[in-house]
């Protein structure tokens, strides 16, 4: 059983990105963390930093949740030790670049299975227990992307759409239960590596779009929802105005939204061969906190001065 007021707190893709600067939190603020990611190696590195920052115990899971069995032995196995779990932050996720008919089917089943089914699979363990205690909440991290459509991001922008409608089902489903939160918190951009880490059949490596928030915001964002419970949050300031443009205005939102998505969410001089990134299997290499990619709106600017290098060139050659 954990101590009066330590909280017992599950994060999933916990090793790098939104999923280790939650976890981190979690940690600052004493809680019981468990880990959870595909690979050891990364959240034993992880695992570190929270005994650093203060957690009162640290547990990691080498755990795909796209495994039902797997995660649903995890949950049982902390039940078990803990006596309950008070809140799961659910940042498992991957993502693949590339036109519907390009990206191969295993990639694109891959992508909706971890996003959606394995959100599906870790929330059909905790929430018995959570039900059963009349206790619990469980936060679903979303995108921007659940709610609008982005060209070459088919694959992920249905996951995300999945993801936000599970959380508004369970919200629904779990009214009788009014100490059990379902909540779902989706971001814009993020300074995250899962767009290097990205499947890319595209040709050019995918960034996030500004204005990017960091891992750490987001973090705070979650943890604020775990001490007051909420149905939906937005991170990121254009995150309104895309979802509007995406519903008042569909006929403008689609003619802008391709070219606007090459310049400000792909970086055209950084060519990548096609690949599969971490999609199919851990690649503990590119786990870290944040992407580290060049700010979003100096390498715009840069990509518009290089356009205009090349139809000076264009021009000057007729």
């Amino acid at each position: 059983m954990t101590d009066a007021g330590t909280r017992v707190v599950l994060v999933t893709g916990a090793s790098s990105g939104i999923g280790l600067a939650t976890a981190v939190q979690s940690a600052e603020a004493s809680d019981h963390v468990v880990l959870l990611a595909r690979g050891r190696s990364a959240l034993e590195s992880a695992a570190e930093k929270c005994r650093r920052a203060g957690a009162a115990s640290v547990r990691v899971a080498a755990v795909d949740v796209t495994d039902a069995d797997a995660v649903g032995g995890l949950v049982a196995d902390l039940l078990a030790s803990h006596g309950v779990i008070d809140a799961v932050v659910h940042c498992a996720g991957v993502v693949a670049y590339g036109r519907f008919e390009d990206v191969p089917e295993e990639v694109f089943d891959q992508v909706i299975s971890t996003n959606v089914l394995g959100a599906a699979n870790v929330v059909r363990s905790v929430l018995p227990s959570m039900r059963e205690r009349d206790h619990g909440t469980i936060v679903l991290l979303g995108s921007v992307l659940g709610t609008i459509a982005a060209p070459t991001m088919s694959a992920y922008a249905i996951s995300k759409w999945g993801v936000r409608s599970l959380a508004r089902q369970l919200q629904i489903e779990n009214r009788d239960r009014s100490g059990v939160h379902i909540c779902c918190v989706s971001p814009g951009g993020v300074d995250t590596p899962i767009y290097l880490q990205a499947a890319n059949y595209l040709g050019r490596v995918g960034r996030p779009p500004p204005p990017a928030v960091s891992p750490e915001k987001v973090a705070s964002t979650v943890l604020g929802v775990l001490r007051r419970p909420r149905a939906r949050v937005n991170v990121g300031a254009a995150n309104p105005l895309m979802t509007f443009g995406f519903t008042v205005l569909p006929g403008v939102f689609d003619a802008l939204v391709g070219p606007l998505f090459a310049l400000a969410a792909t970086d055209e001089r950084h060519r990548v061969e096609p690949g599969t990134g971490n999609v199919l299997r851990s690649v503990p290499d590119g786990n870290r906190l944040r992407g580290e990619q060049a700010g979003s709106l100096t390498a715009i600017a840069l990509i518009l001065r290089s356009r205009a290098a090349d139809a000076v060139r264009t021009a000057t050659r007729r």
